[in-house]
């Protein structure tokens, strides 16, 4: 009879561990519980890379171009104006010719475009954790809607593991950097900031937001020395271009004025060409991006006002409390990552031209600002779809270029309406 008994009390405690239904519910929807899903995801994501590297077929578009322009300045070619590609000149920082030329060896000069590719995986695996790691201590986004950043997106996959672009890696680092601002690691913060910039400039959309994080939370003088850093450090990897043919470097590294093809356009399709191209054009984008911005900015000061006072309770309080009585004030990493996100949405409204490979620019910030915005699931869903349709139409249409400027606008127009209210209230 002893065994039977022992069977039972076994088969109870197994009952026990089996999760209820109102268990598993909690589990996909409240943002409080975020890290088991996430866990799951980044699993899935794992074999899914793994599935797209061996089954789907690699598509060359840059990744020679990369390795041609490394090589010349691997054989020694230092002036900028002279390093070129099948697809043109090079047109990124020094931190891109470091990163790359390092692939370039480790891939077999390369000829090893496999191994490349799962390093790119790895990016991708990387990305993921750090963003769920953010999404995990905001609470701001249910786990369920963590579908819409893993899996779900074959251009987001593409970008990283059957394209090699290098806008995944600048992601990477920047992604890396907010993580540290979160962990109030302003050094090592800045450092993979600039790191990030030198891959590739679209990371100073997040500028605008980052400086003002930095004069909140840090004040004047501490803000000078962390701009320094970031100063100094794209000083430092530009340096042997600088030295050579300063010109060359900032102008091909730092081009503002880039003309782009109306073609390759995923923003701008339904205007003509001509209109596309005129440089009256560009000024009144940058106009209304900077209109825009000082728009956001009251509402984005109080918030990292907010933010920083609540961050010195934090410090004030925590010593004094006994680790069975310490409570989780992470959710206050919301006041701080609205406003970079936000900033950076701005920018992409805004831009001259968008790119396909330009949507990892803002793909994993997408969930956290629609759920920032005072929307219903439904609409929610519905905005990050159309989204995503139009980023995965090719050749952009007038209808897929118009649907993803009314998507930015509803974001942007609720975001402002909620920041708003947040003013008014502090």
């Amino acid at each position: 009879m002893a065994p039977r008994r022992e069977h039972r009390s076994t088969k109870k405690t197994w009952l026990k561990k089996v999760p209820t239904l109102n268990e598993i519910i909690s589990l996909a929807t409240d943002p409080r519980k975020l890290a088991i899903p996430a866990g799951i995801f980044i699993i899935f994501e794992v074999i899914l890379n793994i599935f797209v590297i061996e089954k789907v077929p690699y598509t060359e578009i840059d990744w020679k171009a990369y390795m041609q322009e490394v090589e010349g300045f691997l054989n020694g070619t230092w002036d900028y104006s002279k390093l070129k590609g099948e697809t043109g000149p090079l047109v990124y920082p020094a931190g891109f010719v470091y990163i790359f030329s390092i692939l370039y060896y480790v891939t077999s000069l390369g000829k090893n475009v496999k191994l490349a590719q799962y390093f790119f995986a790895t990016l991708y695996v990387t990305l993921l954790i750090l963003v769920f790691r953010i999404y995990s201590k905001t609470k701001k986004v249910p786990p369920y809607a963590l579908i819409l950043i893993c899996c779900t997106s074959y251009r987001i996959h593409s970008i990283f593991v059957l394209r090699l672009f290098n806008d995944p890696l600048a992601i990477v680092l920047f992604f890396a950097s907010l993580n540290a601002f979160l962990e109030e690691k302003w050094y090592w913060g800045s450092i993979f900031y600039s790191l990030a910039v030198s891959v590739k400039m679209n990371i100073l959309l997040f500028a605008p937001a980052l400086l003002l994080a930095y004069l909140v939370n840090l004040g004047l003088t501490k803000t000078a020395i962390q701009l320094f850093i970031c100063g100094a450090i794209q000083l430092i990897l530009g340096l042997p271009f600088l030295i050579v043919n300063p010109v060359a470097y900032l102008k091909g590294a730092f081009d503002l004025g880039r003309i782009f093809e109306h073609q390759w356009t995923v923003n701008w399709r339904f205007l003509p060409e001509d209109l596309f191209v005129d440089k009256y054009f560009h000024i009144a984008l940058l106009v209304l991006h900077l209109l825009t911005l000082a728009i956001f900015t009251p509402g984005w000061i109080t918030y990292l006002k907010s933010y920083s006072k609540l961050k010195a309770i934090e410090r004030e309080i925590e010593p004094q409390l006994r680790k069975k009585e310490k409570f989780d004030t992470s959710a206050m990493s919301q006041l701080f990552i609205l406003p970079l996100f936000t900033a950076n949405l701005i920018g992409i409204t805004f831009s001259r031209s968008l790119h396909y490979q330009f949507y990892v620019w803002y793909y994993h910030t997408l969930p956290y600002l629609a759920w920032s915005a005072n929307y219903s699931t439904v609409t929610r869903f519905v905005i990050l779809g159309i989204i995503e349709l139009c980023w995965n139409t090719y050749p952009s249409t007038i209808y897929s270029s118009a649907g993803l400027h009314l998507c930015h606008i509803f974001l942007l127009f609720n975001l402002y309406r909620n920041t708003a209210r947040g003013e008014k209230r502090a």
